[in-house]
Formats: C-alpha cells, structure tokens, sequence
C-alpha cells in the first residue's frame, strides 16, 4: 500500500481481489477441459502451478486493493487465504508426484481430468459464500474424486470402496440440501454473511434452525468418514498413492471447513454441538486403539485420519473453531507427507525393529495419566475451559513414548515446551480467526472429553505394558476386526445396493484386505 501525505492510499479496485479469487477455480476447471491426450499430467502439473501463482497474486492483490464490504458471491478472510494457500500447495505436490509416480499407465487423461476437476470444486467450495454453491462444489468434489479412486477399474476393493462412498456421499448431500432449505425457509437467505446477520439478530434459534444445524453435523458426519461409516476410507489403499494423498490431505477434511463457516450458527444450537462432540469423542476413542493393531502403514495412517478428524469434530463441538481449522491445515500437511513417503516410513520401522524394545513398566505410565487427569480435573473446575482437554490430549499423547524410551523426568521439558507452544498456537490462532463463542453447556463437553481421552490413554498403556494380559486378549481380536462395524455396514449396502463389477475383474475382496 502506497503513503501520500502520511495517509494511505489505495492503488487497486475494491472488486480486484474477489475477481480473481474467481479465476482460480476457473482456470483449473477449463484446464480439465483442455486436457491433452499425450502429456496428461505434465499438462496437470502445470495447470496446478498456474493455480498456485493465481493464489499468490491474489494475496498481493489483496494487500493492495481498497477495503470493501463482503463480496456476494466470494469469501476473502484467513480462512480462505490459509485454505487456497494450502490447496494451491498440495495440487502442485500431488500433480507433481503422479507424473512420476503413474507413468506408463494406462487413462492417465481420465486421471489428470478428475484430479483439476476435484482441485476446481475445491477451491469454489473455499472461496464461495454461497450455501448453495457450497453445497455444488462439495457434491462435484466427491463425484471427480469417485473417478479417481476407481482408476484402477479392474481391482475389486477399490471398487466396494468407492461404492460405499458415493452411497455415503449421497445421503450426505440429501441431509445437507434439506437443511439448506429450513434454512432458506426460516432465514431467506442462503449467503453467508446475512444469514450471520440474521442468526445474531435472534434471541434462540427456531426449531428449523436447529434441525437445519443438526444435519448439517450429519452430513460432516458422513462425508469425514466417521465411526461406524469409516469403512471406505480403510479401503481405497487400491487407488493410487497420489490419490490417497489427496483424499486424506485435503478432500475428506472439507467437512471441517463447512463447519468452521457456519459456525455462528451451529454455536447457537446445543444438540449440533453435543453431537460433534460425542460423535467425535467416540471415533477418537475407537479409531485410537483400532489403529495400533494394524501392522500396514497405510492402512495405519488411514485409521489415523478418522480418529484425527473426530478429534477435529471435537474441537468444533467444543467452540474451538480456530484451533480446528489449525488442526485441519496441519494435519493435512502432516499426512500428504505421510502417504507420499509411505515408503521411506517403512523402511525406518524396519531399522527400529532391529533395535532392542523396551517394554515399559505399568506403574509409571498410570501415575504419569493420573497425575495428567487430577491436574485437568483442577482446571476445569476453576474455569479453564476448552484449554484443558486440548493441552491434555498432548500431554496424554507424549506420556507413552517418553515412559518406554526411560526419559519420563527428562522429557518433561519437551512435553512443557510441547504445552507452551500448543498454547501460543492456541493465541495466535485466536487472535487471526474470528470466534462464534463458547460452546453450550462446554463445561460438561470438556469434561466428557477429557475423560475420554484418559480413557483411551489408559487402554493403550495397559495393552502396551501387558500385551498377553487379560485386557489385551480381550480387546485384541476385536480391535483388530475394527469391533465388525465396517463388516455390518458392508452387509446392508450390499443387500440394499450391490456394486457392479467389470466382468474383467479378477481380484477378490477378502476380509484382510478390507481391514
């Protein structure tokens, strides 16, 4: 911004910046068109690099560019810019490394044409601030992204997988569209910014309105792949290591986004909020000790994402909208890194198996969750809020590494420099994301939360410490089977809508490869 006479003066139109957040989409979207039937994903590649220089002259634009009120059509605030910036990273990194990583396959047109197709509806779905739009982007997301992970049509699992999805993804889109219209209804708006307005303007919210808000939950529900409708995201290991990335980096956190928009709504509606948390609470509980029977990296960090995204759904539950959106862009870093060296992952295990294990002692990890407990159980009572369980699941998370490596005195220093630094994230992320409010009824929220991820910390240690003890055998074979939610569900959609297979089909699904 230029100074004339020690004042500001602008140097761009109001309306630059919301015009060119536009284009972003667009010029993915017609490179999908444009898609070349040699050089298919060299053409991806650099479509995906000319949406990342859109992203970064949007920002300088905006630097630039007069204050203007809200846009009617487009949503520039912090979390827009932080999720263009994070998608604009992970197409470039995902196109990138399907050139390398598909080469010679065969359909790598259709591949490249759905990959900016997902990337397009993506990126409409962050900048729009429009319910309806929203709702369209995220339905073409999931139907691009059931052609990804059906490019290998002759594998069987990816085939179940994907179907079950876009089961799941329907019914989602069906509670998310009637709640769009109580919302029209009641509201007679469907733009973010009035229907903001509105709902502050009202005293409680209207029986439409809360219906609307709790299907709106359902929908996040059933589209972030939460306990028992996991299943699909277990499964699409069939699909290629790109798209995997993909999916558990960015597409499948969108439920996070939608929520994080609508927050002034679903702050006010009590039961949208005790079901985020409890549904949440429950995958994180779950998915947690499920996840440490699963001896295939993949198939692990894929468990991990569900129990990431309830924690996620927690923290909206609880009114932690800044520190979800937080969670969500790490989390989506952490595991496009993850999946993209898959294989260098286990080749560092295989080195830690040669080392000697140690086998931790049971006393020391249940007075070290104890004393984590009473210290929570104090601040809770004397009003520290949502603070408490979130610091708790860090402190819980490092207690089993620090006790089995013998560093439990000194690692605390790494584990209160962990709690320092989560904090300062917790300010930070406060002070740049604007906040719906508390939670109703947070104080019991916290405390149910905080209770079970005691819980969930004290199965871990005990399994750990005692493997062959009574606990362990109990819950092993039925942690290892994922407690057979996944296999009833696969049960009904089979009988109410069986899949089809190509009649050049070979492969088989059997019950290991689904787990």
């Amino acid at each position: 911004m230029a100074w004339v006479n020690g004042a500001p003066m602008n140097l761009l139109p109001a309306e630059l910046p919301a015009w060119l957040a536009l284009t972003i989409p667009l010029a993915l979207g017609l490179g999908a068109l444009l898609v070349p039937a040699r050089a298919s994903l060299r053409w991806a590649s650099h479509v995906a690099l000319v949406g990342g220089a859109l992203v970064l002259l949007l920002g300088l634009v905006a630097a630039f560019a007069k204050t203007a009120p809200a846009s009617s059509f487009v949503r520039l605030d912090v979390v827009t810019a932080a999720m263009l910036c994070l998608v604009a990273l992970l197409g470039v990194v995902v196109t990138r490394f399907s050139e390398t990583y598909l080469a010679g396959e065969q359909g790598l047109r259709r591949y490249a044409r759905a990959l900016l197709v997902v990337l397009g509806a993506v990126t409409t779905l962050i900048i729009t601030s429009h319910l309806a739009v929203m709702a369209i982007a995220w339905m073409a997301t999931s139907l691009a992204l059931n052609e990804l992970l059906t490019f290998y049509p002759d594998r069987r699992p990816a085939l179940v997988a994907a179907h079950k999805k876009f089961i799941l993804s329907r019914l989602a889109e069906v509670a998310l569209l009637v709640a769009l219209g109580l919302i029209g209804l009641e509201a007679g708006t469907l733009q973010l910014d009035a229907l903001t307005h509105f709902v502050e303007g009202q005293s409680s919210l209207s029986p439409m309105l809360h219906a609307a808000s709790i299907l709106i939950v359902v929908c996040v529900v059933l589209k972030s792949a939460q306990l028992p409708f996991h299943g699909w995201l277990t499964q699409v290991m069939e699909a290629p290591t790109p798209v995997s990335a993909l999916l558990h980096a960015g597409v499948v956190n969108l439920g996070g986004v939608v929520l994080v928009r609508l927050a002034p709504l679903l702050t006010r509606a009590a039961g949208a909020m005790a079901l985020l948390v409890c549904v949440g609470l429950i995958t994180v509980v779950l998915a947690g000790l499920v996840m440490m029977t699963r001896v295939s990296i993949k198939l692990s960090l894929a468990w991990s994402t569900c129990a990431q995204l309830g924690f996620m759904l927690v923290q909206c539950g609880l009114g932690a909208w800044h520190l979800a959106l937080l969670h969500l862009v790490a989390h989506s870093l952490y595991k496009a890194h993850a999946f993209l060296s898959a294989g260098t992952v286990v080749e560092t295990w295989k080195l830690r198996a040669q080392a000697p294990a140690r086998q931790p002692k049971l006393a020391w990890p249940l007075l070290a969750v104890a004393l984590v407990a009473a210290g929570a159980v104090f601040l809770l009572f004397n009003g520290a809020g949502v603070v408490v369980p979130l610091s708790v699941s860090v402190a819980l998370a490092f207690a089993p590494t620090l006790v089995e490596r013998g560093l439990l005195l000194p690692g605390l220093w790494r584990l209160a420099l962990t709690l320092a630094l989560g904090i300062s994230w917790h300010l930070l992320a406060g002070a740049l994301v604007p906040t719906a409010g508390a939670a109703p009824n947070v104080g019991v929220l916290c405390l149910v939360v905080t209770a079970g991820l005691v819980c969930l910390a004290m199965a871990q240690l005990v399994m750990r410490a005692r493997p062959d003890g009574v606990f362990a055998r109990f819950l092993q074979p039925r942690l290892f089977a994922g407690f057979f939610l996944d296999e009833y569900f696969t049960r009904l959609t089979f009988r109410l809508w069986p899949p089809q297979f190509p009649a050049t089909s070979t492969a088989t699904l059997t019950t290991a490869e689904a787990r």
